[in-house]
C-alpha cells in the first residue's frame, strides 16, 4: 500500500458490500481508492497489523494514513474522501458513534438475507482489476 492510498477492506461475498465498491469506483475518476476482500491474504495482513480478528469482524474497514476506521465511521470517512456531494454526509459524524454503529450493525447482521450473498468473491473485470489487491 502506497503512502497516500486509501484502502477499503470489504466482505467479498456480500452483495451490499460489492455494490458499495462499485459505487465508489464509478465516482472515483482519479482511482484514489483501492480495494481488497476481507477474505484475501492481502487484507489479512492489515487486519493482523491493526490487531483486528477477521473471524469476529462484521464490518467494512477503511484504511488511510496508517489509521483504520470501522463500521459507520468507515462509511462516513470514505464518503468524505470520495468528495463531491458525498462529502456532505460526513456531517453525520456528529451523531454519537454508539448510535451510528447500532444502525450499522442492524444492517450488517441481516445483509445476506436482504441483499444476498455470492458463492465467491467478486472477480473484477480487467478495466478495474488494478484497483484490487488479492
Amino acid at each position: 500500500m502506497k503512502n497516500n492510498e486509501k484502502l477499503l477492506l470489504f466482505d467479498g461475498v456480500c452483495n451490499l458490500c460489492n455494490s458499495l465498491v462499485l459505487f465508489i469506483i464509478k465516482r472515483d475518476p482519479k482511482s484514489q481508492f483501492k480495494f481488497a476482500a476481507l477474505q484475501s491474504a492481502y487484507a489479512q495482513t492489515f487486519l493482523k497489523k491493526f490487531g483486528l480478528e477477521s473471524a469476529n469482524l462484521n464490518s467494512i474497514v477503511y484504511i488511510k494514513d496508517e489509521k483504520y476506521f470501522l463500521k459507520s465511521s468507515a462509511i462516513l470517512y470514505t464518503l468524505r474522501d470520495l468528495g463531491g456531494v458525498w462529502k456532505f454526509f460526513f456531517i453525520l459524524i456528529v451523531i454519537p458513534k454508539f448510535i451510528r454503529d447500532f444502525l450499522y450493525n442492524l444492517i450488517a447482521k441481516s445483509r445476506y438475507k436482504i441483499f444476498g450473498k455470492k458463492e465467491s468473491c467478486m472477480i473484477p473485470n480487467p478495466k478495474i482489476s488494478q484497483r484490487f489487491y488479492f
